[in-house]
């Protein structure tokens, strides 16, 4: 009975140990089987309280420049070549001389302005709602919690002025934003969060690209768990802003990215990532209509947009 006990409890760990065994973290709370997360939380009411921020009709886009110049995460790049089928040599196509050009692109999908979706960051080889890498990766995409799946994201967009909270163009990397700082921004603008919302943090950091490209991927200021645990609770959909990471590198903990994961994987929270906020911060618009319609490349965790803020 002792030896049968002993195999049953060194399966149990074994299990524990590989994420096979539940978690506090799932099911997640829309159902076992979800695979949107807070996208959950996009209502129609929602959408219309977000659309009645609109009072000017003024857009800003949200992205960044994408080439092959941009500094991007660890091992990614970006190269796009322009082909003229049939065109070699001032060749034409048709008695009118027709001409077109056709770009190819070679790049990862987490090039520039990104939204990271919910499948895109695992803790152990465990994603969002429990599911195991084994169960839905493969080398053509992943076969749940794709960003194709993603509705379409319309909600009230919020940026917080850290610039202007620390006194500095460009917060320090390494700067972590905690709830007593997020509180205060909040106040000094005015605005409140609320459930569905979007939240971006404007650090000043796009100014160091193509001016000190190896400090921006090596460091950067953002959240940390303190926070994004209070963020969520707030019932937020994506949070994001201006860096790379969306959260403070290097993390106090020595941990590699745990607000990712906690927002991803935990809460299924969205990541939005280089976001160009420096004309919001110009035009002091705090609150906007959040619009993103990404891109539904089937098996993607992850893919390149340009969201729009409407005022």
């Amino acid at each position: 009975m002792k030896a049968k006990h002993g195999i049953a409890m060194a399966v149990i760990l074994a299990a524990t140990a590989h994420g096979a065994w539940a978690a506090d973290w799932y099911p997640s709370q829309f159902g076992p089987d979800d695979e949107i997360g807070a996208a959950n939380l996009l209502t129609p009411d929602v959408v219309r309280q977000a659309a009645g921020l609109v009072k000017t009709g003024k857009t800003y886009a949200l992205g960044v420049p994408v080439s092959k110049d941009l500094p991007a995460f660890r091992h990614r790049s970006f190269k796009l070549y322009n082909i003229q089928p049939g065109e070699q040599a001032g060749q034409t196509l048709g008695p009118n001389r027709f001409t077109f050009n056709d770009e190819l692109a070679v790049a990862w999908t987490g090039v520039g302005t990104q939204l990271n979706g919910i499948g895109h960051i695992g803790i152990d080889n465990v994603y969002y709602n429990g599911n195991r890498a084994v169960d839905f990766v493969t080398v053509e995409g992943v076969k749940k919690l794709g960003v194709e799946k993603v509705p379409p994201i319309v909600t009230r967009g919020v940026v917080l002025d850290m610039t202007a909270h620390y006194g500095k163009a460009i917060v320090p990397g390494g700067t972590e934003f905690k709830v007593a700082d997020i509180q205060a921004v909040l106040k000094r603008q005015g605005v409140t969060l609320r459930k569905g919302d979007v939240v971006l943090f404007h650090t000043g950091w796009l100014e160091l690209i193509g001016k000190d490209n190896k400090q921006f991927l090596e460091v950067e200021p953002g959240i940390g768990m303190e926070a994004a645990r209070w963020l969520a609770d707030q019932g937020i959909v994506a949070f994001g802003g201006d860096t790379w990471a969306s959260e403070v590198y290097p993390n106090p903990s020595g941990e590699e990215f745990p607000v990712n994961q906690f927002m991803l994987a935990k809460r299924g929270i969205y990541n939005l990532e280089l976001i160009d906020s420096r004309a919001l911060v110009r035009d002091k618009a705090w609150e906007f209509l959040f619009v993103l319609g990404q891109p539904r490349y089937v098996g993607s965790t992850q893919v390149n947009v340009n969201p729009v803020a409407i005022r």
